[in-house]
């Protein structure tokens, strides 16, 4: 029976998240504005909870939490690859001398993810298996995602 419970709960949860009223739109225009990009982190999640019927549930912060946090995942994956690039780039015409930026960019990124996970992971033990523990954990990926991305973002034209 809990398992028909659970089943059941899993096959509704992808039509409850098309309820949310997630748009980048927040997040894009503070990041162009300027400003900040530590400010424009949690912008659009907010903008969502605000948004939606139910955002400030457990339920509406996670799924408003984990649309942002996707969406700065898609801005680091876009930063990354341009620094690796120009890392490739750069060790060309380093023709050898010095240690390898491409290499060294490949683990810092490595480490980082465990570091992410790490800290990530520290968060969500402060509540104690709560239900809290989820929006919390998506909190934490999403400013850690984000300070990455802006920070390989700030590198990426070298």
């Amino acid at each position: 029976m809990r398992l028909f419970s659970l089943l059941c709960i899993l096959a509704a949860a992808p039509a409850a998240a098309q309820d949310l009223n997630y748009s980048d739109h927040a997040t894009d225009a503070c990041m162009q504005s300027g400003s900040d990009h530590g400010d424009c982190i949690g912008l659009s999640a907010l903008q969502c909870m605000q948004d939606t019927p139910g955002g400030f549930s457990t339920y509406g912060e996670g799924g408003c939490l984990n649309a942002e946090l996707e969406y700065w995942d898609r801005l680091l994956n876009v930063n990354y690859k341009a620094r690796m690039a120009a890392s490739k780039r750069n060790d060309v015409a380093n023709d050898g001398f010095g240690p390898s930026q491409a290499e060294a960019l490949k683990m810092m990124q490595r480490a980082w993810i465990a570091y992410r996970d790490a800290k990530c992971d520290f968060e969500r033990s402060q509540w104690g298996g709560g239900t809290g523990g989820g929006p919390a954990t998506l909190n934490c990926l999403m400013y850690e995602t984000a300070h990455q991305s802006v920070f390989l973002g700030l590198y990426s034209n070298y």
